[in-house]
């Protein structure tokens, strides 16, 4: 069997609605770039319920997980989420953040990227900064340009407004990429400076 590749891993980008309404698509599509990343698709969509709902798994488990990071999140604080969610329940309160999430992500245009480069994954993972952006380190995207809370976020009934989603894992970024583009909107070629970075 022939080892991967890593300069050909792939990592799905979306740019999300308070980012595009910020003005801050060019800022961050160029951190990507001088990074060595490759842009092998970009478009500029305004997602429908369907693709939404496919982006977001409505799976128990996850959905549990979600609800376990949010109950988390409520301890550290000393806040019972009973006060603003109704329930402690992990599930149902999953179910809750993924409802805002895809209302969310549907509420304005968003801007969607394939990168490909050196193990795009963690690479671009590690740019855009922890998921929650008073975690994200300074110099991160999220560190940057970004700081809201998810106990604001819960207390009104929303998704934190974190800027951008970058895939988590190869396999997800296969998923991701089928998802967003068509094939014919994947393009192949050559930056000038592979051969200066990677032989």
């Amino acid at each position: 069997m022939k080892a991967h590749d890593p300069r050909l891993e792939r990592s799905v980008v979306l740019l999300k609605p308070d980012t595009v309404k910020r003005g801050l698509i060019g800022e961050i599509i160029s951190r990507f770039e001088k990074a060595g990343l490759k842009i092998n698709a970009m478009k500029m969509v305004w997602v429908d319920a369907d693709l939404v709902a496919k982006h977001y798994p409505d799976e128990k488990t996850y959905l549990t997980t979600v609800g376990e990071k949010t109950l988390k999140s409520y301890a550290e604080y000393g806040r019972d989420p009973n006060e603003d969610l109704g329930t402690t329940d992990a599930y149902e309160i999953g179910k809750m953040v993924r409802k805002w999430n895809m209302d969310f992500l549907s509420s304005g245009p968003v801007v969607a990227l394939l990168l490909q480069g050196l193990h795009a994954v963690d690479s671009v993972r590690m740019m855009v900064g922890h998921t929650l952006p008073r975690f994200a380190q300074p110099g991160t995207i999220r560190g940057d340009f970004s700081l809201d809370s998810p106990i604001l976020a819960n207390q009104q009934k929303r998704t934190v407004k974190n800027m951008i989603h970058a895939s988590g894992t190869v396999e997800e970024a296969e998923f991701e990429a089928k998802l967003w583009f068509r094939e014919n909107e994947i393009h192949a070629y050559k930056r000038v400076d592979e051969d200066i970075m990677f032989e």
